[in-house]
């Protein structure tokens, strides 16, 4: 019979705590992966403000981190929320200062924001870090792009993906900077080769799906903006644009229907509406008839935007149609005051109050 001693009852109690706590640090690990697996999984849906919740759960010494930082980012920029983006893909930036990763994310931001000095400071602090990064060219092409130096950033995209062929995002920037230049053979070669690539960057499908809107091919617009929408159905601007699509191939009421789905995507997203999308719903409206509707749309996005030119000149011309000139003439003067450059087609409208309605195209917002 063995006798057990203090010593051997000490060195089980110390055995049973330190599996105690190996159990607990395998918790710990096994729940920290669960949250990021599964904020990762919301971003790859484009679920963002599922993504948000799911990484805000994560203890501060893990969500003060590049990685979590840049997903941060990724996720306010997918939502348009640019300010919130900036702030943190450059705390990304403080926390780790060597990591390139995510920094043509912020450069896009600050070319969103208008923001030159802060791009340009950008571009010459990576190139002067890492010039054989694909990162640092595609951001110093950004640079240039703000500028509307197209050319430039084409070559400085174009080196980006010399650097790294695979490179999705120059390509899709090269083919936004030939758009720009109304290079469209150009343009369809960089979003497929981005496409090529990627098949889930949906930015590329966008990119097709606005070419084939401006050449009149709305079938294959249409096609494109579809496929766009399957990989990001959050994305309240791909169905504002499949929802002009649709109007312009004559599928009115097909049109409306998704264009009433981008503003029930934009509240539940964003907590507003889309002043983009009640402005083309006002306008199918209006080539339907429905003209209090089509008022009442515009109403809104007045209120939303009220220094936008269009809209008043779009609401004068209702106005008109209701028999309300003293309100029509109001909206034409409003026009002509925000935007003196189109005087010649808000004069026009003016004296012609009287008149006979002669279509105009007036979907541009």
């Amino acid at each position: 019979r063995r006798v057990y001693s203090e010593n051997d009852v000490n060195e089980e109690k110390v055995e049973e705590e330190v599996d105690l706590i190996e159990d607990e640090g395998i918790d710990e690990v096994l729940n920290l992966l669960y949250i990021l697996g599964t904020a990762y999984k919301y971003l790859c849906e484009y679920k963002c403000r599922e993504a948000l919740h799911s990484l805000q759960k994560l203890p501060s010494t893990q969500y003060q981190t590049g990685w979590v930082q840049h997903q941060v980012g990724r996720a306010y920029f997918e939502m348009a929320d640019y300010t919130h983006a900036q702030r943190a893909l450059e705390n990304l930036q403080t926390i780790e200062p060597h990591r390139m990763k995510g920094l043509e994310l912020l450069s896009t931001t600050y070319w969103h924001l208008k923001k030159e000095v802060e791009l340009c400071y950008l571009a010459q602090r990576v190139t002067e870090f890492d010039n054989t990064a694909p990162e640092s060219w595609c951001i110093v092409g950004n640079c240039f792009s703000l500028q509307k130096e197209h050319e430039t950033a084409l070559k400085f995209f174009r080196r980006s993906l010399q650097l790294d062929p695979s490179f999705t995002y120059s390509h899709t920037l090269s083919g936004h900077e030939y758009v720009s230049n109304e290079d469209f053979d150009k343009a369809v070669a960089c979003f497929r080769n981005a496409i090529r690539f990627d098949e889930r960057h949906y930015n590329a499908w966008y990119g097709l799906g606005t070419i084939y809107f401006r050449q009149e091919k709305y079938d294959l617009s249409e096609y494109h903006f579809r496929r766009a929408l399957s990989i990001n159905p959050q994305s309240s601007v791909l169905h504002c644009y499949l929802g002009m699509v649709l109007n312009a191939n004559g599928k009115h009421y097909e049109a409306l229907k998704t264009l009433d789905t981008v503003l029930d995507v934009r509240t539940a997203a964003h907590g507003a509406s889309n002043p983009q999308a009640r402005f083309q719903r006002s306008t199918i409206l209006l080539s339907l008839g429905r003209c209090e509707e089509a008022l009442t749309e515009l109403e809104k996005v007045r209120d939303s935007a009220p220094h936008e030119a269009s809209v008043h000149f779009t609401m004068g011309k209702v106005c008109k149609k209701l028999g309300n000139v003293k309100k029509a003439m109001r909206c034409f003067l409003t026009a002509l005051d925000l935007d003196p450059k189109n005087s010649n087609l808000y004069q026009s409208a003016i004296d012609r109050l009287d008149e006979p309605d002669i279509d105009e195209d007036v979907s541009t917002f």
